[in-house]
């Protein structure tokens, strides 16, 4: 079964504002990318660390640095949350840069409109470790919050971009081993195709102020290397058996290169009748929601998945 709630979602006058900070943060990095052809790893990720910039530090929420399962990450603990539901947040970043710290912000959004709490994890980066060891990392925190009491089915895997693949993943790995997966699997902008092969890289690189197909590539070196397979399921889940899979909320911007990534997903999860909603950001970038506390549309997004996740 497939929701799709993509023509309730249209830009607003309101979120006009809110949206440029993110295509102009987007914008400066490409322009420092193209200029320092030589950036180094760790100015990369400092640059990336920057991605909590267009998001609201949101009100009533306290967070504690804590280690699950051996890894370590940032818990989000809004005020009057349900602290028996949690959110395991893999954050974005082709899987070498991005961590707890950038997405912090957007997390605590995401559990404060859910009544629940979030753990971010900072999970082994890429080139150092690659695939499957980010996957790896999110099973180990995933069996550690089942192992302190928490229900499987009250724990949902979500994450943006890369961090959008390894929801998806952490959720297949645990059904490959027999284990009981999470109640839902959320995913914002997700980057799946290790292919390179997305149609959307073509049509919509005018439009996508950060993505690029060489970018991509890049990024796919650092976590698959010369070894890894591009269609390892379990790395590239547009190669997965969805039979089974929790309950799927996906979104995207229309106007990313990655749009692709995600209505290929939604296609291949329902015709394995996989529960899944379908909702496309109109004139949005890559993981808009970035944009959590300055934009309408973001507010109405999470209302809608709210809705969502209490069903």
């Amino acid at each position: 079964m497939t929701t799709n709630i993509s023509e309730q979602l249209s830009v607003t006058t309101a979120d006009a504002e809110g949206r440029d900070v993110l295509r102009d943060l987007y914008a400066d990095w490409s322009q420092i990318m193209a200029a320092t052809p030589d950036l180094t790893m760790r100015l990369f990720r400092s640059m990336f660390d920057e991605w909590h910039q267009p998001t609201v530090e949101p009100e009533g929420v306290t967070y504690r640095e804590d280690t699950v399962g051996g890894v370590p990450g940032i818990w989000c603990l809004p005020d009057g949350a349900d602290m028996s539901k949690v959110l395991l947040y893999t954050h974005g970043g082709g899987f070498a840069v991005g961590s707890a710290a950038s997405h912090r912000k957007l997390a605590a959004h995401v559990a404060k409109a859910l009544g629940s709490v979030s753990f971010v994890l900072d999970y082994r980066r890429a080139p150092e470790f690659q695939h499957p060891a980010q996957v790896e990392d999110g099973v180990a925190a995933f069996d550690a919050l089942v192992a302190s009491g928490i229900a499987p089915q009250a724990i949902t895997t979500i994450g943006d971009s890369a961090g959008g693949n390894l929801a998806i993943a952490i959720a297949l790995a645990l059904k490959e081993q027999g284990k009981h997966g999470p109640g839902g699997v959320i995913a914002f902008s997700p980057w799946l195709d290790m292919e390179n092969k997305g149609e959307t890289l073509v049509t919509n690189n005018d439009t996508d102020a950060l993505i690029t197909p060489e970018l991509l590539e890049g990024m796919i070196a650092g976590v698959l290397g010369d070894t890894i397979d591009p269609k390892t399921p379990l790395a590239n889940p547009l190669h997965a058996d969805f039979t089974g899979f929790p309950r799927l909320y996906l979104t995207a911007g229309s106007v990313e290169s990655l749009l692709d990534n995600t209505t290929r997903l939604e296609e291949r999860a329902a015709a394995s009748g996989v529960d899944v909603t379908l909702s496309i950001g109109e004139g949005q970038q890559h993981v808009y929601p970035f944009l959590a506390g300055r934009s309408a549309l973001v507010a109405e997004e999470f209302e809608k998945l709210a809705a969502w996740y209490r069903k």
